[in-house]
């Protein structure tokens, strides 16, 4: 799980990224509070394979990051 809550781009998605690469999982777990994150990570993910799921609680985001 990478809990990226607090930042602001592109430090979110750099968090991703470096665990992509790093482990290549087949499902990770992102915690982030603002919108523009969800973009950015939502497409970085996209654009590496995996499917998203976002849960928005209370203006926390849950991204549920699946190799497809």
């Amino acid at each position: 799980m990478i809990d990226a809550r607090g930042l602001s781009c592109p430090g979110p998605v750099l968090m991703v990224q470096k665990a992509v690469k790093e482990g290549n999982p087949a499902s990770l777990e992102v915690l982030v509070d603002d919108k523009c994150a969800v973009e950015n990570i939502t497409r970085f993910a996209k654009n590496n394979g995996y499917a998203v799921a976002v849960a928005d609680a209370a203006g926390d985001y849950s991204l549920t990051l699946s190799k497809k």
